[in-house]
C-alpha cells in the first residue's frame, strides 16, 4: 500500500471538515437566493392580491395580503367604465408594441449585416457613430420628433408611437455582436455555391439569428410597451391611448382606488409575463452569443 493511500487522522479530520462545509455553503446560498426572490416577487403578490380586495381593504390600515373578502369587483369596474376604455388601450399597446418590435428587427439586421461582415470604407466610422448616439438622452428629442411627426400629420395616431423608433441603435449594436459570433465558414461554403450576399444573410444568417431576434424583439416589445411619456404628448383622445399613458388617467381620477389601479397594473403585466415565459430560452442564448465577439 503506498504512503499516500494511507490517511492519517489529522487528513481524514480535514476531509470530514471539508465535506460539511460544502452543504452548509450550498445552504447559505440557498436561503439567500430565495430571500432575493422573495423581495423581488413580493411586490408583484401585494399587487395581484391588492387587485382583488373591495375599495376599503385595499386602503385599510394596517395593509394585508389575502383578500378579505376575495372580489372581482376593480376589474369588473376597470373594464366595464365607459370613460376609461382599458380593452381599446390594451389594443392599442398591443398594436404599437407589436409593429414597433417588428420593424425594430428589421432595421437593426439590415444595418448590422454588413457591419459585422462586408467590408467598405468607413465602416467603423458608421458604427461608432451608431454607439454614440446611446449616449444622447431619449428626452432630448422628444421636441425634433415632435415636429416631425407633426409634419407628417401623424399626430393622435398609433404610427406617431411605432415609427419614430423604428431604428434602434442598441438593435443594431446588438445584432452585429451576434452575428459577429456566427462562424464564418457557413457563408465562404455558400458562396463557392454560388449564393449571392443576400441568399447568404436570408436562407443561413437570419435562420441561425433567430435566439438574437427573439430577445431584440422582447426588448423592443417591452421599451414600446412601458413608454409613457411620448405616447403622452403625442396621442391626445382617449380611444387612441395607450396602456401607460390611459392608466395615468385612471390614477389622477381614482387617486384612493387602489384597488383599480393594482387591477389595471396586472393587466398590463400580463403581456410581458408571458412573453418572458415563452421566450426566456432564446433570451437567455441570444444574450450569451451575442457578447462572445467584438
Amino acid at each position: 500500500m503506498s504512503a499516500t493511500a494511507v490517511k492519517t487522522p489529522e487528513r481524514r479530520s480535514a476531509d470530514k471538515s471539508g465535506s460539511t462545509k460544502r452543504p452548509a455553503r450550498t445552504i447559505v446560498r440557498l436561503v439567500v437566493l430565495i430571500l432575493l426572490a422573495l423581495a423581488f416577487i413580493s411586490p408583484l403578490i401585494f399587487m395581484v392580491a391588492t387587485s382583488f380586495k373591495t375599495r376599503a381593504d385595499a386602503t385599510g390600515i394596517p395593509p394585508t395580503w389575502i383578500p378579505n373578502p376575495f372580489t372581482v369587483q376593480a376589474y369588473e369596474s376597470i373594464l366595464g367604465a365607459t370613460g376609461t376604455p382599458v380593452v381599446q388601450w390594451f389594443a392599442n399597446s398591443m398594436v404599437a408594441a407589436i409593429a414597433n418590435s417588428v420593424l425594430v428587427v428589421i432595421t437593426a439586421s439590415l444595418a448590422a449585416y454588413p457591419l459585422a461582415r462586408m467590408s467598405f470604407k468607413g465602416k467603423n466610422l458608421v458604427f461608432g457613430s451608431i454607439v454614440a448616439t446611446l449616449l444622447i438622452p431619449p428626452v432630448i428629442l422628444i421636441i425634433p420628433n415632435y415636429l416631425i411627426v407633426g409634419g407628417l400629420n401623424w399626430l393622435n395616431t398609433l404610427v406617431a408611437v411605432i415609427i419614430p423608433t423604428a431604428a434602434s441603435a442598441f438593435g443594431v449594436f446588438f445584432m452585429r455582436q451576434f452575428f459577429l459570433s456566427l462562424p464564418i465558414e457557413l457563408e465562404e461554403a455558400a458562396v463557392l455555391d454560388g449564393t449571392n450576399r443576400f441568399q447568404i444573410f436570408t436562407k443561413i444568417v437570419l435562420p441561425l439569428a433567430k435566439p438574437a431576434m427573439a430577445t431584440l424583439a422582447l426588448l423592443a416589445f417591452l421599451t414600446n410597451w412601458n413608454d409613457f411619456l411620448w405616447p403622452v404628448y403625442v396621442l391626445f383622445s382617449p380611444e387612441v391611448q395607450t396602456l401607460p399613458a390611459g392608466l395615468s388617467t385612471l390614477q389622477s381620477a381614482n387617486a384612493v382606488r387602489y384597488d383599480l389601479l393594482m387591477a389595471g397594473a396586472v393587466i398590463a403585466s400580463v403581456p410581458v409575463l408571458l412573453l418572458f415565459v415563452f421566450l426566456q430560452r432564446f433570451i437567455i442564448e441570444g444574450v450569451s452569443r451575442s457578447g462572445v465577439k467584438g
